[in-house]
């Protein structure tokens, strides 16, 4: 019997079954990617901007493509964007890369958690609003924030809000000298806002952001929903109320949102990134020569320390207490107070907030 030559009738398809289709390692160029700026970041939906600046400018609305993975996108991240960029109603892109971040900020759940949080992602300036009163400072909280900003490498600029209720000057003495920009205001009413507040003085402030992307940081009830909704009137964040009781303020702000602030006439003047409140911010991911680099100085004179020398006040033979000591009278009490500040910083990276 002749042997029978098999035809395509004795194909049988097996739908589902893994491996039936070749698969290739090799990625999808996505050469008709468009650049956007993460704007908003809502349960993995991610607004975006594209076209910065340009007379077609559009929000977008978009989610991750599968290319990225695991990696966080976070608010403030340039990403490269394809699908539908129309920002029509109904319309939605796909993030399928993430440009290199000049600036990240970070923190983790406490000084033993290994896993960092990204907080917001190429902004050059941290803005750590504290409020005078009602809630009272929290030094340790702005330490960890200075800290953070430091090994970031970025500007520190403190806003010290509620200063009809509390002097000023004694929080300015113990942040000026570490390199911290200080602004101070207290709340106004202002009929003329939709938010029935204002803060003055809103130029002293805005002047300090103008040209650049700012990040809010601060606990519940410091104002700092107030000083948004002054800085970018049509913002409208939702403004809590502080308890009298507790002197603590509720969650109010629920995501971070970048919102363009704008020149007196209405030109755009830069980037406000509002952030929810934060109860603490760790700092296991900090390493203290990221810290040492923030004082030029102290980092010069500490490359002369002996080999795993902590910096701290109890350790040995530490280049940084010869330094002081070998100090002529005019500058020692100078550079003390200078090597303080930065032992301060130092204890609050191991410290609990």
């Amino acid at each position: 019997m002749a042997r029978r030559v098999p035809d395509e009738s004795d194909f049988r398809s097996r739908p589902g079954k893994r491996g039936s289709r070749p698969r290739t390692k090799q990625r999808p160029a996505h050469t008709e990617a468009v650049s956007a700026l993460v704007t908003g970041v809502d349960r993995g939906r991610y607004t975006l901007l594209v076209d910065e600046g340009a007379p077609d400018e559009r929000v977008v609305l978009a989610m991750k493509a599968r290319e990225i993975g695991r990696t966080r996108v976070v608010c403030g991240d340039r990403v490269d964007v394809v699908g539908d960029v129309t920002g029509e109603d109904g319309s939605l892109g796909r993030i399928v890369r993430i440009q290199d971040r000049s600036a990240v900020l970070r923190r983790t759940a406490d000084d033993t958690d290994p896993y960092e949080r990204i907080i917001v992602a190429n902004a050059d300036q941290l803005v750590i609003v504290t409020a005078l009163a009602e809630p009272e400072p929290r030094t340790r909280m702005i330490d960890r924030c200075v800290v953070a900003a430091y090994d970031a490498g970025m500007d520190v600029l403190l806003c010290l809000t509620k200063a009809d209720l509390a002097d000023p000057a004694p929080l300015r003495e113990l942040y000026e000298p570490l390199g911290v920009s200080v602004v101070v205001t207290h709340r106004v009413p202002d009929t003329t806002h939709p938010s029935g507040w204002g803060v003055a003085p809103l130029a002293a402030v805005r002047d300090q952001l103008e040209g650049r992307t700012s990040v809010l940081v601060g606990h519940s009830g410091v104002g700092k929903s107030t000083l948004v909704n002054a800085l970018v009137p049509d913002a409208l964040r939702a403004v809590g109320v502080v308890n009298d009781v507790t002197g603590r303020g509720r969650h109010t702000s629920t995501s971070a949102v970048a919102l363009r602030l704008r020149a007196e006439d209405g030109a755009p003047a830069g980037w406000v990134i509002d952030t929810p409140g934060v109860r603490s911010f760790g700092l296991a991911h900090v390493e203290v020569g990221h810290l040492l680099r923030a004082f030029d100085d102290l980092d010069e004179v500490a490359a002369r320390c002996p080999r795993g020398c902590t910096h701290l006040d109890d350790a040995p033979d530490c280049a940084l207490d010869e330094w002081i000591e070998d100090s002529a009278k005019d500058v020692r009490d100078a550079r003390a107070a200078r090597l303080e500040s930065f032992r301060r910083l130092l204890t609050a990276r191991t410290a609990a907030a």
